[in-house]
């Protein structure tokens, strides 16, 4: 059946991060988190378990582990053994909980910048420095892993762990079986255990696909930890759950202990039956939400090359998330921010938050109208500030 993604639902006053911290005129695109209906099946699953009327503590049941096996070997043909999964409150829970168990403070964590903001912050909570291998930006806007840079940092004998984004944010990139084989030689070589976050594993663009790292066929991927959720893929991160998948038993002894330290441990029953449905789900609606994304990318890459011209688009292969090349304008992303917000009333986040000046990460996961009017403003907001400051482009 079609889903109407086009659908304006009016999220003011529910409590949304993205909506209610946002003041009313301004048009949100900046937090990673959709507008969008979430599919029937979740929507039935959430109503059975509030008919329910009791909310207390919740017993994951075997239903939940073999929605995640049975999704994972239909969608993706990786096999995951139940008893590899450990269940948390989120994926940056998750990281947390592997880096404590992998690393000790003052080790380092390789890193490939830009990437996820939070990545920086749980490597430094637990005590940890980043290592930063910074990915190349080519000629056709597309980033590309340095593996000789990727190596040389990992043979650091401080750096006992790498935090892989794959894919990638906000850099868009969906990594190639032959881009993650060669991440986890070098990681095995020098000793550097892989924790991989997969969350948006599911938001793949037409053209691309998919390769979970722990579908690798070499015996050091035993030793990986895959993180997912499935959170961002069907818009779900207000009820708290994911996953870590970890078939060293030792690790994972050592992860559970992490985890239930730091009691992270419970999950909600929203979120357990959320999950279920949503990996029960035969995968209609996620498919119509991929090419409805991709249509907004089109649309976006469209309006860049017609108003913007000065500013170079990344490529999109997965995610909802854009990267925007402002660097011509010469001006400080945090304040293109700011003024974008302020004066024309559209929020987007600047690249300094990811690791990266000059650039600006646009939230795709919208209506089409919604994404056109906000994009409207940043032109007439782009434009004027490069009109202030007489940039050379």
């Amino acid at each position: 059946m079609p889903y109407n993604f086009d659908e304006i639902t009016i999220r003011r006053g529910s409590g949304s991060v993205k909506w209610d911290a946002t003041p009313e005129e301004v048009i949100p695109l900046w937090v990673a988190d959709m507008d969008f209906t979430v599919a029937p099946a979740i929507q039935r699953a959430i109503q059975t378990r509030a008919n329910h009327g009791i909310f207390g503590y919740a017993q994951v049941p075997p239903a939940y582990y073999e929605a995640i096996v049975r999704w994972f070997q239909s969608r993706h043909g990786w096999t995951i053994n139940p008893e590899h999964i450990l269940y948390t409150t989120g994926v940056i829970p998750a990281i947390a909980a592997a880096l404590r168990a992998v690393t000790l403070p003052g080790e380092k964590v390789l890193i490939q910048s830009p990437v996820y903001n939070c990545f920086y912050y749980s490597i430094r909570n637990a005590g940890c420095e980043a290592l930063d291998s910074p990915l190349v930006l080519g000629d056709d806007h597309r980033y590309t892993i340095n593996f000789a840079d990727l190596e040389a940092k990992a043979s650091d004998p401080r750096c006992t762990a790498m935090l892989l984004c794959n894919p990638h944010n906000p850099a868009g990139r969906v990594w190639t079986p032959e881009e993650l084989q060669r991440i986890g030689e070098i990681c095995h070589k020098h000793g550097v255990r892989v924790l991989c976050d997969e969350i948006h594993c599911e938001l793949i663009m037409p053209g691309f696909k998919f390769t979970p790292f722990a579908t690798l066929q070499e015996p050091w991927v035993k030793d990986a930890v895959v993180m997912n959720s499935p959170s961002k893929n069907f818009n779900i991160a207000g009820l708290q759950v994911a996953n870590l998948i970890v078939p060293n038993d030792t690790l994972r002894r050592h992860i559970d202990r992490a985890i239930n330290l730091h009691e992270t441990c419970d999950l909600n029953p929203f979120g357990i039956d959320a999950l279920i449905a949503a990996y029960n789900e035969n995968g209609d609606w996620l498919d119509e939400l991929n090419q409805y994304l991709w249509q907004n990318f089109l649309a976006l890459q469209e309006f860049v090359t017609k108003e913007l011209p000065f500013c170079p688009l990344t490529p999109l292969e997965g995610t909802y998330l854009a990267w925007l090349d402002v660097s011509r304008l010469d001006i400080p992303t945090t304040k293109i921010e700011a003024s974008l917000k302020e004066t024309e009333h559209v929020w987007v986040n600047s690249g300094t938050l990811y690791g990266q000046e000059g650039f600006l990460r646009i939230n795709l996961a919208t209506q089409r109208s919604r994404l056109l009017e906000g994009l409207r403003r940043m032109a007439t907001g782009l434009m004027r500030l490069s009109h202030d400051n007489s940039p050379a482009y």
